[in-house]
């Protein structure tokens, strides 16, 4: 703070020597940038003097003018639009780490010419310069709302990524703003991670077609989320599995929500919610109703599957040969589509594989390779080139491509696919799926 202080009223430190006129000038007309370079980061330099490094030819010199905490803000000011990288991170972490010392009291006029230095900077190409403001400002709470909001709005997300997560000067109707209008990926979990995620903000989050942010929401234990919310979340929440466990962790869970719950969840999740101390008595006995159904109907499967004769056990090659022909089938009838495929995800793989390679018209050994390279953007190509929705692509990326729901692609502006079709008529053609003609839609 003392170091900012004397910056701000251009003072030297206490009990430090101001270089003299005459050495600074030999020092400024010296032909050895070294030697500039060393005069540029002495703090008890003249202010004038390091205005003057600041436009010096060498970049070594002007970089070390912009690290100085000693250097003018008017230099600093000039140093924001500097050509030179380096430059321009020097003076980023500098004003990073001094502008949170700011106070009222300092002089208004050289207040704001720092928070200028800021608006430059939060603006800079490249990607390191904002990063290093975002790390540090993202939890002052003292920050100019304009600069933050840009941060916020940064189209990395190791940039805005912090600032949305952490930041008390952004405040729910920006919150908002950026929940209708962002696009990059990341952005709304990182809105969903705060420690203050309040019932509108809840709302517009839980609407976005983004299962991870909306898990993060859930798995958030101080989100407010209303309960019809929740229901609606619910009414998704089947064909989510990812949504299954957060939701039935959820502190003070409705009693209609926590019945519904029980009627889909699986066996280990079924079990934590019966087990749970914080229902009123109905709903207890409601959850542990659908729970006995459930396993009964669960045993009597088990126990006509044990009486049914046994058939020797097919192949996989048979069970894919199989599976390629009901596919084939279907198709010709015209009886082979979207809910087919995704009603085969889950409990039966072959018929899942033969399905998408007869839908995207491709041999089923490419659908293979495509399935083993875990590649989101194959998956979702070939999901495309079969008709599918995007939202199917999803499943299929997860389900059948085994892919992290972190590293999934994600619809973009409701259902619409994230690739351009160029992009992804790309990915076929790279993994051997032929292309001579249009894709049906």
């Amino acid at each position: 703070m003392m170091g900012l202080l004397q910056r701000m009223l251009r003072t030297g430190r206490p009990g430090a020597e101001t270089i003299g006129y005459e050495e600074s000038k030999r020092l400024l007309q010296s032909p050895e940038a070294d030697a500039r370079r060393r005069l540029a980061s002495r703090e008890e330099v003249r202010p004038e003097v390091l205005y003057y490094l600041a436009g010096d030819k060498d970049v070594g010199v002007r970089a070390a003018v912009a690290a100085n905490e000693a250097t003018p803000v008017q230099a600093d000011l000039m140093l924001a639009r500097d050509s030179d990288e380096e430059v321009r991170v020097e003076l980023a972490q500098k004003i990073a780490r001094l502008t949170p010392g700011l106070s009222e009291e300092q002089h208004q006029r050289l207040r704001e010419i720092t928070y200028d230095v800021l608006r430059i900077l939060v603006r800079d190409q490249v990607t390191r310069v904002r990063q290093m403001l975002a790390d540090v400002l993202k939890d002052v709470a003292n920050m100019p709302a304009d600069v933050i909001r840009a941060l916020a709005r940064d189209s990395e997300i190791v940039v805005a990524g912090p600032v949305l997560q952490f930041s008390p000067v952004l405040t729910d109707e920006d919150l908002l703003e950026i929940i209708r209008s962002v696009s990059v990926p990341g952005a709304l979990a990182a809105i969903a991670r705060r420690s203050q995620v309040h019932a509108e903000v809840a709302d517009a989050l839980s609407a976005a077609p983004d299962v991870v942010a909306i898990t993060t929401l859930l798995e958030n234990k101080s989100a407010q989320i209303r309960e019809e919310t929740l229901d609606r979340l619910i009414d998704r929440a089947a064909d989510v599995v990812e949504w299954h466990s957060p939701l039935v962790r959820r502190p003070l869970l409705p009693a209609k929500a926590a019945s519904r719950l029980a009627r889909f969840v699986a066996r280990e999740l079924l079990e934590l919610l019966s087990a749970r101390r914080d229902l009123d008595p109905e709903a207890a006995r409601e959850v542990n109703a659908v729970m006995t159904r459930r396993l009964a109907a669960e045993e009597k499967v088990e126990q006509t599957r044990a009486a049914a004769p046994r058939a020797k056990p097919a192949t996989p090659k048979t069970q894919l040969s199989e599976a390629l022909m009901r596919a084939r089938a279907l198709k010709a009838k015209g009886e082979l589509g979207e809910p087919d495929l995704l009603s085969a995800l889950g409990s039966d793989r072959a018929f899942a594989r033969a399905a998408l390679a007869v839908l995207a018209d491709a041999p089923l050994e490419v659908v293979d390779r495509v399935l083993a390279a875990h590649s989101a953007k194959g998956v979702t190509a070939l999901a495309w080139k079969s008709g599918l929705s995007m939202r199917a692509a999803v499943k299929l990326q997860m389900l059948l491509g085994q892919i992290p729901p972190s590293q999934a692609l994600r619809p973009r502006n409701g259902d619409a696919y994230p690739m351009s079709e160029e992009a992804m008529r790309w990915q076929l053609e790279f993994f051997g799926v032929a292309m001579a003609a249009e894709p049906a839609r």
